[in-house]
């Protein structure tokens, strides 16, 4: 079933529901005051009676009662035995139906009866007659209520005509609603039809400012579409870039690979330099690869093999080796002699070489690293003193396959995965990492981790 025939259907059975409510509260109000009103104008009447026939002679009351009769009813003067005193009707058949009672209080009766197979509601009401402080007898009147059963039966069809307009309004309605609810929902299946189809990204067309739900909706789609257009021009950009970086080395290696078919290995010297290219560019492809390997692994596996780990010593043997590698000048600063945290050993070494990797890259002087800690968290910094990093590009450097000179790059060897590699090693430990720099002085990158996930000891 369509959303609009839900809307439609549910907004008119809603509908309903309320009319019916609200015809039974009128329909059962409307009868309590106009009986409430006609046993009043009864009972003003009995006062009446009473008043007109105090001290009248007893021959003369017949009469005077008869004066008071109006259609279909009948007046009654009932003695304390119970016994009809005097009695005028001008409908014998609904008087005798009903049998006298005396009472010593108000009393009125609603009742329905049955009077030539018909059934008919009727009002009675009974007054005490008294004399000297003493009920003598009752007053009893008895009317059929023959307009209230005319006039219930309009407001009835008054109700349900009411009724079965204000359901057809609300079938129509509901239909021009659910179509104005449905617009922006219609346009968006219409757009991710046409992406289905054709395999091009576009967004929805909003025509109208409706700031609702609905346009919030379809502003978050559009926002989806450009956050994967951005991403599918990076994604292009990285295979163009790795397929550059791939046919480079492969090139070499093919061309050095038939050199030594063609010429065997009689030319020592040139068997070496052969050997020597090819191993170096094998080297450039296996980084390349490891590279896209962590990447998969990170986005496939949100764990981490926890244990401790003392950050001095970590950071002393990455140290110690990249001095060694490539011969650059790499100080340590820290305070104390132990810095222990629990944390995944190998993928924090692994950010923390990335970081490096970068200082190395696109530097020439010395590169610091500084660790610290304060009640709130422990501080990594890596701050080197090379060409910088523009302003504009900063917020983008994290990006996954973002790079900020291209050519640049490929010269270093770059992919533009070794930053987002990082923050997201930083964020599985809840921590966060910043970046700040200027062109021609240097980068500073900071890794904040929260104590609260830490166990620090320092001697």
């Amino acid at each position: 079933m369509k959303i609009t025939t839900k809307i439609n259907l549910l907004t008119t059975v809603w509908m309903l529901f309320i009319l019916m409510f609200i015809n039974i509260v009128v329909f059962f109000l409307f009868m309590k005051t106009t009986v409430n009103m006609e046993t009043n104008m009864i009972f003003q009447q009995a006062d009446d009676i009473l008043n007109d026939i105090h001290g009248m002679p007893t021959r003369s009351v017949e009469g005077e009662l008869k004066d008071y009769l109006t259609s279909h009813s009948y007046i009654r003067i009932i003695q304390p035995d119970g016994k009809t005193f005097y009695e005028v009707t001008n409908d014998k058949p609904f008087a005798q139906k009903i049998k006298g009672k005396f009472v010593r209080a108000d009393e009125s009766i609603q009742k329905m009866i049955t009077l030539d197979n018909e059934e008919i509601q009727v009002l009675i009401i009974r007054v005490p007659i008294q004399q000297n402080h003493h009920v003598k007898g009752t007053l009893e009147i008895g009317e059929q209520l023959s307009g209230l059963e005319m006039r219930k039966d309009i407001l009835l069809w008054i109700l349900g005509l009411c009724t079965l307009l204000a359901v057809v309004m609300s079938i129509f309605g509901g239909r021009w609603l659910s179509n104005i609810i449905m617009r922006p929902i219609s346009n968006m299946i219409r757009t991710m039809e046409d992406i289905e189809q054709s395999g091009v990204l576009k967004k929805i067309n909003i025509q109208i400012e409706t700031k609702d739900e609905l346009q919030t909706m379809a502003k978050t789609f559009n926002r989806m579409i450009d956050r994967l257009q951005n991403n599918m021009e990076k994604q292009s950009q990285f295979v163009s870039d790795a397929s550059h970086e791939l046919k480079t080395p492969l090139t070499i290696i093919k061309s050095y690979a038939n050199l030594l078919r063609r010429r065997g290995l009689h030319d020592k010297d040139l068997a070496e330099e052969a050997i020597q290219a090819i191993h170096s560019e094998a080297t450039r492809i296996q980084k390349m690869t490891e590279t896209f390997l962590d990447l998969a692994s990170l986005e496939n596996d949100q764990s981490l093999e926890m244990s401790k780990v003392d950050l001095i010593q970590l950071c002393q043997s990455i140290q110690k080796q990249l001095k060694e590698v490539y011969k650059r000048e790499i100080h340590l600063f820290y305070s104390g002699t132990s810095l222990t945290l629990l944390a995944d050993e190998l993928k924090l070494k692994q950010v923390i070489i990335i970081l490096l990797d970068n200082a190395i890259k696109y530097s020439q002087q010395k590169i610091e690293i500084f660790l610290e800690k304060n009640e709130q968290q422990t501080i990594i910094k890596v701050k080197d003193y090379g060409i910088g990093i523009p302003q504009e590009e900063i917020e983008n450097i994290f990006e996954r396959f973002y790079r900020v000179d291209k050519a640049r790059s490929r010269e270093t060897g770059g992919s533009g995965l070794g930053l987002h590699i990082a923050k997201r090693i930083v964020r599985l430990h809840k921590g966060d990492i910043k970046i700040s720099s200027h062109e021609g002085t240097g980068s500073e990158v900071t890794i904040y981790l929260p104590n609260n996930s830490l166990i620090m000891e320092e001697a």
